[in-house]
């Protein structure tokens, strides 16, 4: 079969014809195909995508195919301008590109989906091209997805910051409905007027639509959600206030070091962090064996590790009402423990009380363990993130990655991977 015949059967533009093949290169073959209008065809003018009589025609363009059994293949097409009468003088649009890219869509939509597979590094390397060709191809089909995707009957969403850089953060935004988790939104920082844009984007009747909003205790979270989300079930994160207590069990801990070093016995709790903060079921015999060992001191960070495990009974509770009992008779033997990282922590769960117990009515009705797990999957993007070293480029990664924006290779009549 020709190789005429093969572009023909899977990459044919009506108006243009393969007219001339050319391999050179011993150690990386190069295929050079030679693209032609059709005789006796207008172009298209690249303002208003209409049919216009020709001007003059420009030097010859080079676009990235796809290659194959290791052969780079490359179009050459020499553009022509066009005389349109709404536009002016224009140079033509031409279907297998976009704008002045020197990719092919077609190219551009192997390399993205490859990019959900692989590093974008280890996709260039893979496909001998460059990482900003990789970029462009995976911003491209970002572009378009987040152009074309449908936010309607969102109920539920989650809010969280996430740590990006040193000292930077993101706010990001999830659906967490039951039947879709995705990727909404994310935005610089992790301040009020970061959430506040995302509400602005995404609308006062979707906004009014919502019926649970998951976040953590983060202040400025907590006031637009109350503002712009007033309506739904505003629920506080167990995870976030697992980890706030996990932090003040671990202060507790590092002070107690102190005082007993200052006393020549810095061996007890000596490798004792994590046998504190792990659950049971996530404890090592080693861990247990040491745990047990260190029940049998008066230490304060045993008596916070076991507040916290008494706190555990909290989230069997069935009843919303049950749970706030249990709550207050917690906090309140709390306070009266003389552990202060603890009476702070008892301090922020009365004072978020309602908040708190809100998850019980949420619990079987949305995907509360969601935004951990989006963020778990966030971070693994960002340790592989060779080059993500911009928010453009991170921003791109994230939305590609999680998502779950609708594709444009299934728009079109030529799908290659």
């Amino acid at each position: 079969m020709h190789l005429k015949t093969i572009l023909n059967r899977v990459y044919r533009h009506p108006g243009f014809v393969y007219s001339k093949f050319k391999l050179t290169g011993s150690s990386q073959p190069i295929l050079h195909v030679t693209v032609t209008p059709r005789a006796g065809t207008k172009a298209t003018c690249s303002g208003c995508n209409r049919k216009a009589p020709g001007y003059d025609t420009l030097e010859e363009r080079r676009f990235e195919f796809i290659p194959f059994w290791g052969v780079l293949v490359f179009l050459y097409y020499a553009m022509r301008r066009v005389n349109c009468p709404r536009c002016g003088v224009k140079v033509e649009t031409v279907p297998w590109a976009t704008g002045k890219s020197s990719l092919t869509k077609a190219y551009a939509y192997f390399l993205a989906a490859w990019a959900k597979r692989m590093s974008w590094n280890d996709v260039a390397s893979a496909f001998h091209t460059s990482w900003e060709s990789v970029f462009r191809s995976v911003k491209m089909v970002v572009e378009w997805g987040l152009e074309h995707r449908n936010l309607d009957g969102i109920e539920s969403i989650g809010v969280d910051e996430v740590l990006w850089l040193k000292g930077k953060f993101l706010t990001v935004v999830y659906q967490i409905d039951a039947g879709r988790i995705r990727l909404l939104w994310l935005g610089k920082d992790r301040k009020v007027k970061t959430l506040l844009k995302f509400f602005r984007q995404f609308g006062r009747e979707r906004a009014a639509a919502l019926r649970f909003v998951c976040s953590d205790m983060w202040q400025p979270y907590l006031k637009v959600i109350a503002k712009k989300a007033k309506q739904a079930v505003h629920i506080l994160d167990r995870f976030h206030i697992m980890a706030n207590m996990n932090k003040e069990i671990d202060e507790v801990r590092r002070q107690e070091v102190k005082d007993l070093k200052a006393k020549g016995l810095g061996e007890v709790l000596k490798g004792a962090r994590w046998t504190l903060l792990k659950r049971p079921e996530n404890r090592t015999p080693k861990q247990e064996t040491k745990l047990a060992e260190l029940v049998r001191y008066n230490l304060r960070a045993v008596r916070a590790h076991l507040l916290r495990e008494d706190f555990q009974q909290f989230w069997e509770y069935l009843s919303p009402f049950w749970a706030g009992t249990f709550l207050d008779r917690w906090c309140t033997k709390v306070m009266r423990s003389r552990l202060e990282p603890m009476k702070k922590i008892a301090r922020s769960l009365r004072s978020h009380r309602t908040l708190i117990l809100n998850w019980f009515q949420a619990r079987e009705q949305v995907s509360l363990g969601a935004t951990e797990g989006m963020n778990n999957k966030l971070k693994v993007i960002t340790r592989r993130a060779f080059g993500f070293r911009t928010y453009d480029a991170m921003e791109v990664a994230l939305y590609h990655a999680l998502g779950d924006l609708p594709d444009p290779a299934d728009e079109s009549a030529h799908r290659f991977c």
